[in-house]
């Protein structure tokens, strides 16, 4: 039984229409009266929250931003982040930028996501926290995220490329999408916002199930006693992985847990 499960939201624990199932949400209730730590832990920014922590109840921490900040989601205060110095946010997209010329970059500051103003932003959504600004502007003060846009490569490709010219200064990750890297500070990832959660909870890794789907899941799923993907993961993520539930359309993250549950209850004496 762990103490603590920690899941990846996009492609793991939402369906594809970015709903929490009734059975996922009867499956957290479960979690709670067996006394286990839910944690989400995800590559969405701060600003992004909202929508999931109605659905599931505001209720516990949330790593965001690929590790970046850690939330508590009962009152949305920032109780840990760690950020890219300005100084480092400079010379780092420099150098992306003498490697591939056609970079675009935006940046997650707090609540607020900047851009480029060649940067692709769904206009449509009516978003007001997504700014056009200057370079100067943009790389002006720390930030939790780096978003680089080369439209010309692939992701996997991006990333490696970038992470030679980075060399240690900053963390880049990916989620398979083209052209699209997301950058932490150093050494930052999903494990160690996860970890900083675990230790003051007072839970080991190996008393840890994650679940993910993609590269940026990996350091989480590798860190964790056992990481988990649900069916359709990314290559790069199942490489890593102890096992594999359902996808995520089909409630993967609540069957693993379900099924475990009831093996559990099963063999508890009465």
């Amino acid at each position: 039984m762990p103490k603590l499960v920690a899941t990846d939201l996009d492609g793991t624990l939402l369906r594809s229409d970015l709903t929490v199932s009734e059975r996922t949400l009867a499956t957290f209730e479960r979690l709670e009266r067996s006394g286990i730590t839910l944690v989400f832990v995800t590559g969405r920014p701060w600003r992004w929250m909202d929508p999931v922590l109605a659905q599931t109840g505001r209720r516990g921490r949330v790593v965001c931003a690929n590790g970046a900040v850690v939330l508590d989601g009962a009152s949305g205060q920032v109780l840990q982040n760690w950020t890219i110095p300005a100084d480092t946010l400079r010379a780092v997209t420099e150098s992306v930028r003498d490697t591939f010329p056609d970079a675009i970059f935006a940046v997650e500051r707090g609540r607020r996501m900047l851009h480029e103003p060649e940067y692709p932003v769904r206009h449509d959504l009516g978003r007001r926290d997504e700014n056009q600004v200057s370079y100067d502007e943009l790389v002006a003060e720390p930030v939790e995220k780096l978003l680089i846009r080369a439209p010309s490569v692939e992701a996997a490709e991006l990333w490696t490329r970038c992470t030679r010219v980075f060399d240690g200064r900053v963390t880049p990750t990916h989620s398979g999408f083209r052209g699209l890297i997301e950058v932490s500070a150093g050494g930052v990832t999903k494990a160690t916002g996860l970890e900083w959660v675990a230790q003051r909870c007072g839970v080991d890794p190996q008393d840890i199930v994650a679940f993910g789907d993609m590269p940026n899941d990996i350091p989480m799923l590798t860190w964790a006693g056992r990481g988990v993907v649900v069916a359709d993961a990314h290559p790069e993520a199942a490489a890593v992985a102890h096992t594999v539930t359902t996808g995520n359309d089909a409630d993967g993250v609540a069957t693993y847990l379900d099924a475990l549950l009831d093996e559990v209850e099963a063999t508890t004496p009465r």
